[in-house]
Parts: structure tokens; C-alpha cells; sequence
């Protein structure tokens, strides 16, 4: 393929915006913020599952503080009944008596012992009131978190897609400039060389595959006429001569 040399220069403006182009796509996928959001987002389904279970907690609690209260309140009643009996003076049989004052003194005990499981629920359900107001302090704090990321995400997407914008705008007009043969046949080798399609010959070494070539070579190099589009032995790309090239 023949080229003006202007125009294969050409294309390492190409392949230099390509390049821009293909990094500030990779950062727009790969943004350290991103994953970040995806770690909180995460931490703050798992925080919101945790208050939900502890809610459910709290109500079972609830429920079996009511349960517990209202066995202490029947046992007391019923110990309050057998003893206005005994006070006034209802029971006349010593053995009626006595089986009276048997089953007050056992209702005491009952009472006693179903305060103490009062009591015992009341303080269970203060711990899991603790940590339900633990786990929602943490929600706001991740949520809170979350937010700031989530914004620091949207400036850095809105700066890179402007750098994105500007890099696309630029490749449109250099490419413009180069003729559709060569850049078809750049736009192939990209494709086909991990987004590379042009390199640069720099002081006998080929930018693309960092490579230096030999003596033969570059001997068949300095020998092809300016405008003979070359490529690279090694990696296959297109190789551009300039002043730097070292022939």
C-alpha cells in the first residue's frame, strides 16, 4: 500500500486520541467509586435486614412481656380473692383453712417467680431495643456514606465524559484526514493488535511491540520509498517513520 508519508504521521495523532479514548472508557468502567457504592449499597441491605430482624425481635419481645405481665396480674387477682376470703372470715373449716392459706402462700411464690420472668424479658427486650437504635444509627451513617460517594461518582463520570466528548470530537476530524484505505486497514489492525494499530519507528525500535529491529531490517527500511506504507515483522502493525526514527 503507498501512503503519504504526512498522512501515516497522521495516524499516530489517530492512534494517540485512540489510545485517550480507550483509557477514559476503561476508567469510566473501572472507577474506584464505583465499586465503592456497590460495597455500601451492599452494607446498607445487609444493615436494613439486620433492624428488620431486630424489629421482629422487638414485637416477639413485646408480646412475651404482655403474655408474662398478664400471668402475673391473673396469679395476683386470684391471690388478692383468696385473701379477702381469708380476711373476712369466709372459711370456717380448719382444713378449708388451712388449704387456703397453703394456695395463697403458693400463688406468692407464683407471682414471685413469673416477676422475676417479667423482669427478665423487660431487660431482654431493652438489649434488643439497644440494638435496634444501634443498627439505625448505622443505616443513616452508611446511608449518609453512600450519598457522598455517589456524588464524588457523578463528578468524576461528568469529568470524564467530557474529556470522552472531547477526545471523540478530535478523532472525528483526524480521521477525516486520512484516506480511507489506510484507515481501514489501521481500524483492522486495532482491532485485530489490542487497540493498536500504528506505531511509531523510534531510534531502530518499533513502538508497538518494543521491540528493537535488526540491521536487515532496517536496511530494507531505509531502502522503501517514503511513501510505501510499512509494517511491522514482529507485531504486524503499521510502522511510521519520523525524524526520530534513527535511519
Amino acid at each position: 500500500m503507498k501512503a503519504e508519508p504526512a498522512d501515516q504521521k497522521r495516524l499516530l495523532d489517530l492512534q494517540e486520541v485512540d489510545s485517550r479514548i480507550r483509557l477514559l472508557t476503561h476508567r469510566l468502567r473501572t472507577l474506584p467509586e464505583t465499586v465503592e457504592v456497590q460495597r455500601l449499597e451492599g452494607r446498607v441491605s445487609e444493615l436494613r435486614d439486620a433492624k428488620a430482624a431486630a424489629a421482629t425481635r422487638l414485637g416477639d419481645l413485646d408480646r412475651e412481656q404482655r403474655k408474662a405481665e398478664s400471668d402475673v396480674d391473673q396469679v395476683r387477682a386470684r391471690a388478692e380473692r383468696d385473701n379477702q376470703r381469708l380476711n373476712a372470715g369466709q372459711v370456717s373449716s380448719p382444713k378449708e383453712l388451712e388449704r387456703l392459706q397453703s394456695e395463697i402462700a403458693s400463688l406468692h411464690r407464683r407471682q414471685t417467680e413469673l416477676e422475676e420472668v417479667v423482669l427478665e424479658v423487660m431487660e431482654r427486650r431493652e438489649a434488643a431495643d439497644a440494638e435496634h437504635a444501634r443498627l439505625q444509627k448505622e443505616i443513616e451513617a452508611a446511608e449518609a456514606e453512600l450519598e457522598a460517594v455517589e456524588e464524588r461518582r457523578s463528578a468524576a463520570v461528568v469529568d470524564i465524559e467530557a474529556d470522552l466528548a472531547s477526545a471523540k470530537d478530535r478523532r472525528g476530524r483526524v480521521s477525516a484526514e486520512v484516506p480511507e484505505d489506510l484507515l481501514a486497514l489501521y481500524t483492522k489492525l486495532r482491532a485485530q493488535y489490542d487497540g493498536i494499530g500504528a506505531a511509531m519507528l523510534r531510534y531502530g525500535r518499533c513502538e508497538g511491540c518494543k521491540l528493537a529491529l535488526s540491521t536487515a531490517e532496517l536496511g530494507q527500511i531505509r531502502q522503501a520509498s517514503a511513501d510505501e506504507v510499512l509494517r511491522c515483522e514482529d507485531c504486524r502493525r503499521i510502522l511510521v517513520r519520523t525524524t526520530e526514527s534513527g535511519l
